[in-house]
């Protein structure tokens, strides 16, 4: 019998529909039996995987809190297949972020670039007064995508900055690719919580 998975996208602020629109583009290719918005424990109960938005991280996490679901979400980080985009949230990743690396939203910036592990052209990745990944602070932290040197660099960052990171059930990225019309990272999460599930 075919696997099949229940993503859940948490829905309490940010660019949620966007992800969740991506997801059903890949529903009969990828085995995805529903995708769902999450806003309460009842409904976090009911996902296999979960992706967190980024974008606006420190409001989504207060009314995470506010909801009282914010407990359960950093629980199921641990436990389940979760894909983070809001450093706020992003306590569970051994990664040192610096918030707002690349400037204020004026600074925002596109950049393509290849990855080993998103198949085909370069990706055109998205940084909205993004977070970076200035330190791996476990070794069983995979880089998944570095930034060129000297784009975002300040003294404390001598290498080129991460923007992904996959740790054990979690990915973490700075980027927004819910933005683009490309869906190979959504592709890239359906399909490493598949192999977790």
């Amino acid at each position: 019998m075919t696997k099949t998975i229940v993503i859940g996208v948490l829905a309490l602020q940010g660019a949620f529909i966007e992800h969740i629109h991506a997801l059903n583009t890949l529903r009969e290719v990828e085995h995805i039996r529903d995708v769902v918005e999450v806003r309460t424990k009842a409904e976090l109960d009911k996902v296999d995987a979960l992706i967190i938005p980024g974008g606006e991280s420190t409001a989504i996490a207060l009314i995470a809190e506010r909801c009282g679901i914010l407990d359960d979400l950093r629980e199921f980080a641990r436990t389940k297949p979760t894909w983070k985009g809001g450093q706020q949230l992003l306590d569970a990743l051994p990664v040192t972020v610096s918030r707002n690396q690349f400037g204020r939203q004026v600074d925002s910036f596109t950049i393509k670039l290849d990855s080993k592990h998103i198949a085909g052209e370069p990706f055109n990745y998205v940084f909205i007064r993004a977070p970076a990944i200035v330190s791996v602070d476990d070794p069983e932290v995979e880089p998944l995508v570095e930034l060129p040197p000297g784009i975002g660099q300040t003294e404390e960052s001598e290498n080129g900055l991460l923007v992904a990171v996959k740790y054990r059930s979690m990915l973490g990225t700075s980027f927004h690719p819910e933005l683009t019309h490309d869906n190979r990272w959504h592709q890239y999460f359906v399909r490493m919580a598949l192999s977790l599930i």
